[in-house]
């Protein structure tokens, strides 16, 4: 019968404790990752808090293009306005001159309240949206054509984004 020897008192003197030196490695270098980890959870949190910033002020400058809409139509037809209008027949005007939208928006600053510009550009003559004083018979008049410009921000509270929609609308 073989008998199994214990270790001897000069072998145990040999050992060099490389275990030791490699988990603390690997803990050093899990908690690297970890951390790693940890800061691209922020930065991705910030960016999809950015992007839903930019997205809800695009949405709210829709919202007030598309009431500014309703409100020119119902001024061209003589109904009531919308309720939330942002501007009465008074205020459109029918400047034919060049309009900057980028000038007029960095007017405004971030936490503005939403503003809106409306122009009617119909009776401007030459290709200005596709209208001309020489298309269609004598005597026509050219469909109403307005060219509208709204601004506003994500959150009126603490906003942190705004944005501005340039649009024609033809009725």
């Amino acid at each position: 019968m073989a008998t199994k020897n214990a270790p001897s008192l000069s072998s145990r003197r040999h050992q060099q404790g490389a275990v030791l030196y490699v988990a603390l490695i690997m803990l050093i270098l899990l908690a690297l990752l970890g951390i790693a980890g940890m800061q691209v959870a922020g930065m991705q949190e910030k960016m999809a808090s950015n992007y839903r910033a930019v997205n809800r002020s695009f949405q709210n400058t829709e919202g007030v293009v598309r009431t500014a809409e309703a409100t020119a139509a119902a001024v061209f037809n003589r109904t009531t306005a919308p309720a939330g209008a942002l501007f009465t027949e008074s205020a459109i005007t029918l400047d034919c001159n060049a309009f900057d939208a980028v000038e007029w928006a960095e007017q405004r600053s971030t936490g503005a309240a939403p503003a809106v510009n409306v122009r009617r550009i119909d009776s401007c003559g030459g290709d200005v949206a596709g209208n001309s004083n020489s298309m269609g018979k004598t005597g026509d008049t050219p469909t109403a054509t307005y060219q509208i410009t709204g601004f506003s921000a994500d959150t009126p509270a603490s906003p942190t984004s705004a944005s501005v929609v340039d649009t024609i609308f033809k009725l």
